[in-house]
């Protein structure tokens, strides 16, 4: 009997657009004469659930369990469920009369977000800023929605993930297993009878689930279950980037109650020989980079020299199928380029595997996905994009690569222009100083409006320590390039790295402010320093003056180290101004505020000159 394959992306990944593991995976496998349906499990759940019918339900769950927490949304509880279906349907197409609607006065219930709306925000001018506008506040109508039924039905629930606490630096399955054990909430129950519906229409041999990140992985294992209670002949794989980073050392066969196949990597080699082993033409020995169970132990199938796929051969990403008409479009946060995530359609591809950099001491440079580079030719990439587009209807490009080549984009934007083909594009880059403007310049006219990359430590000292390849005057130079192009620009920033002082923080916030204030970047986000085992950091702590304190790995997931940093300042005091300040600077407010206004203890005047960036800017024009 010849395999017949269902790929799922489980709850809840990202709502405005598809997450394109499966589409790679689809376009691969039928071009080995595969056909594969795939479903988009998290845009169908959050569907489901924000709708009149399940909110009905949802509320009298709540009552039932003796839960009254966001007492003003049960009290008004008539308004959200007569409102839910144009709200989502508006988020799924912006019309503009439904976005007046929206925007009456009586139309939304005045709930816990939309009595503190920030009525400052300058909207644009004409249709677009009204519908920006209603979008905003539909987005705060879903959100009081989530915020009831996170607090009152499903302690799990959340727009972009799944019961993330608990899949999280799980060293142990014990936690995975108990809640497992347990009957499943009203939200999970909605979600397994639109997995029933997949099946019986589908009717695969094989279910194929992409875990990318921990928020993704009980909402899996919940439909593996149910899947091998209801449909026992059905085999079941698990792959993606959870698995590639956490689950490498994986001992605990208690996850096999549940899935038959666990691959690590790349997905195509694996799932081709997944295929060929449950067709009978090849034994298990053959099967690569893949855990399975025997004789109740985790056995790591991987038959060297592994078929290798290069990125350069591979076909493009097979978006067909997927419910385009479904996704939402989110404004939570109305920053032009912090919106992105969240708003808009976009085709996700990448430009190159891996990292051609791959030397950032936090980074997991020991796996495949940073450490094995491959690229492509331009020629390639643009016939992709136009296929992409033939499937999709969609311009939009997100390249989702870790760090792309800046030779790679001056070839791709040349292609793009040569063919005249228009589209908007976006993607990762690191700030080194081959983005000249006249680089920038090309970008801007082949369609590229924002770039994201890593400013991280904004320490000269730190970004030498942690391998970064740039400096602060390097980031000033080649960001003010994008944003002379009305390139926007978003920097991933970090604090607590191992040996960070008081002082390097404080001096961090204010070359973030400058930066702001010079409008070399309109967007940033901060998180704390993490060890991870696969980093340079985490294998070889003591370079970097840390100690690693646990956690004690029990035959599960292995990834996030706890660290003791004796030398560094105690990073976790600093979270709330560090955020304040940025919520502040996105909307560009308090950029002239003394940085002391944003915490609520002492802290050191900035050792920068207040015309640090400036300085630089100036060296620039000189050149």
């Amino acid at each position: 009997m010849q395999t017949k394959v269902l790929f799922i992306t489980p709850p809840f990944t990202q709502l405005n657009t598809a997450y394109p593991a499966t589409a790679y995976l689809k376009g691969f496998l039928e071009i080995h004469d595969i056909s594969v349906p795939h479903c988009d499990l998290s845009i169908e759940l959050f569907t489901a659930v924000f709708k009149s019918d399940f909110l009905r339900a949802m509320f009298t769950e709540a009552k039932a369990l003796g839960n009254y927490n966001y007492p003003e949304v049960s009290k008004m509880k008539s308004l959200y469920i007569s409102r839910v279906d144009t709200v989502i349907a508006f988020l799924q197409k912006h019309d503009i009369e439904t976005a007046y609607k929206i925007l009456k006065a009586d139309f939304l219930p005045q709930g816990h977000r939309l009595k503190h709306v920030n009525t400052k925000i300058e909207w644009a001018a004409g249709d677009l800023g009204i519908i920006d506008k209603a979008k905003h506040y539909a987005t705060l109508f879903i959100e009081e929605i989530g915020d009831f039924i996170q607090a009152n039905v499903d302690e799990f629930f959340a727009f972009t993930k799944y019961a993330e606490q608990i899949a999280t630096s799980a060293s142990s399955f014990n936690q995975l297993d108990e809640f497992l054990s347990y009957q499943p909430t009203l939200i999970e129950e909605q979600m397994l009878d639109i997995l029933v519906a997949q099946i019986e229409n589908h009717n695969p041999n094989l279910v194929c689930f992409t875990i990318p990140f921990p928020g993704n992985l009980f909402a899996a294992l919940r439909c593996a279950q149910f899947i091998k209670q209801l449909f026992p002949d059905i085999h079941v794989a698990f792959g993606g980037g959870y698995c590639n980073t956490e689950l490498r050392s994986l001992e605990d066969p208690r996850i096999f109650e549940f899935v038959d196949f666990i691959s690590l990597d790349d997905g195509e080699g694996p799932l081709l020989k997944m295929v060929n082993y449950l067709d009978g033409n090849i034994g298990i020995d053959q099967l690569e980079r893949t855990f399975v169970l025997e004789n109740n132990k985790v056995v790591y199938k991987n038959k060297i020299p592994n078929t290798i796929y290069h990125h350069k051969n591979l076909p493009a990403p097979n978006y067909s199928g997927l419910p385009y008409n479904k996704y939402v479009s989110f404004l939570d946060v109305v920053n032009p380029m912090h919106r992105m995530w969240t708003d808009a359609r976009w085709n996700k591809l990448t430009i190159s595997h891996g990292c051609y950099w791959k030397q950032c001491s936090f980074c997991d440079v020991s796996l495949d996905y940073i450490g094995n580079y491959q690229n492509t030719t331009a020629v390639d990439l643009v016939n992709k994009i136009e296929k992409i587009i033939k499937d999709t209807g969609i311009t939009g490009f997100h390249f989702v690569d870790e760090a792309a080549p800046p030779k790679m984009l001056r070839a791709l934007s040349k292609e793009l222009i040569k063919r005249n083909l228009e589209i908007t594009w976006w993607t990762n880059i690191r700030f080194e100083k081959t983005f000249d403007f006249d680089l920038c310049q090309i970008m801007a006219q082949s369609g590229c409006i924002a770039v994201t990359g890593g400013l991280e430590v904004a320490s000269d000292r730190l970004l030498s320590k942690m391998k970064k390849g740039v400096d602060i005057a390097q980031v000033t130079r080649v960001t003010h390039h994008f944003s002379q192009n009305n390139i926007m620009v978003h920097a991933y920033l970090m604090y607590g790295f191992p040996t960070q002082t008081e002082q390097e923080t404080i001096d961090s916030l204010e070359v973030v402010r400058q930066l702001f204030e010079r409008n070399c970047i309109q967007s940033a986000f901060w998180h704390q320093f993490t060890t991870t085992i696969h980093s340079p950091i985490g294998q070889n702590p003591e370079a970097f003056s840390i100690q690693i304190t646990g956690p004690i790995f029990e035959g599960f997931a292995q990834n996030d180290l706890y660290h003791k940093d004796v030398q560094g300042a105690d990073h976790p005091k600093y979270t709330k101004g560090l955020n304040l300040a940025l919520h502040n600077y996105l909307n560009n407010a308090g950029l002239q505020d003394s940085l002391q206004n944003w915490f609520d203890f002492p802290i050191p005047p900035t050792s920068h000159s207040k015309g640090l960036i400036e300085s630089f800017l100036e060296e620039l024009a000189i050149k």
